[in-house]
């Protein structure tokens, strides 16, 4: 990979694992230092370990020297703890380049609608939305706007924001919502010299994939126009051109990722 990144400082919230990690490792491979984050300590360290075994250099916070990949643990909807974050950075690095905002509460398990208790739904809100929206104003406040090379802002979205799924109430309102902050953030921020866009996944590979059914399996990559559900590193591509100067002029974008599955109108077994 090139170096569209050689000296840039990274940070990418919800890091530590899946799609964060590809995002991490995608951002490092091309030359940033990335910082990353998981909402706890234990989550933060398996996903430090994890970068360390694919090879990465990665040290904790309070460990001073130039390491390719610092993680500190930061539940995005504390600030407090998103302060402490960027005081790290400030710290360390002295500047921010680019922000991912990744974390996210997947809002599983909550029932439907009817019976859903409402914290939940505030929950999924606060991390997904509120939080998002916390990390963009501080990098923007603490670091963007005092530096002569404004900074860019990528959220992860989601398909779903779109066209909703059963029994995800929280979690499709909550992408939606980011779908409308992204344009509402571009829009002030661009005069400003800052860009915001935003990735929007379908389907993605994890290890929930691996404990389904076969024929289940089988059944949702048929949803798939391409047969084939995206990759961390399908993400992380294009997070890393959202970020770069390859996509100068783009901002308040929602750039779909979803093997094609937002572009049918009906699977192909149901299309009759």
């Amino acid at each position: 990979m090139d170096g569209r990144f050689e000296g840039k400082v990274v940070l990418v919230t919800g890091g530590n694992r899946n799609t964060g990690l590809a995002i991490v490792e995608r951002f490092v491979r091309e030359g940033a230092k990335v910082y990353m984050c998981g909402s706890s300590e234990e989550s933060t360290a398996k996903g430090a370990a994890e970068l360390a075994a694919r090879g990465l250099d990665v040290a904790g916070a309070s460990e001073m020297r130039p390491y390719q990949v610092v993680s500190q643990a930061c539940d995005i909807s504390d600030a407090a703890q998103v302060d402490a974050l960027m005081e790290t950075i400030a710290r360390e690095s002295g500047r921010l380049d680019v922000l991912v905002n990744n974390a996210a509460n997947q809002g599983l398990g909550h029932g439907g609608p009817l019976e859903m208790d409402p914290e939940r739904f505030w929950d999924v809100l606060k991390t997904n939305v509120v939080g998002g929206f916390r990390v963009t104003q501080a990098a923007c406040n603490r670091f963007f706007m005092k530096q002569e090379s404004r900074g860019v802002v990528v959220f992860l979205s989601s398909n779903t924001a779109m066209r909703a799924i059963r029994k995800r109430t929280a979690y499709c309102a909550s992408k939606g919502a980011i779908n409308s902050m992204v344009r509402s953030l571009a829009l002030d921020l661009a005069p400003l010299g800052i860009r915001v866009n935003c990735c929007a996944p379908g389907y993605i590979y994890t290890e929930r994939w691996d404990v389904l059914d076969p024929a289940k399996a089988a059944r949702r990559r048929l949803n798939c126009p391409l047969r084939k559900e995206a990759s961390g590193a399908d993400i992380a591509g294009v997070v890393a051109f959202l970020a770069s100067d390859d996509s100068a002029n783009m901002t308040g974008e929602i750039v779909t990722c979803d093997a094609g599955c937002s572009c049918q109108h009906m699977p192909e077994d149901v299309d009759v």
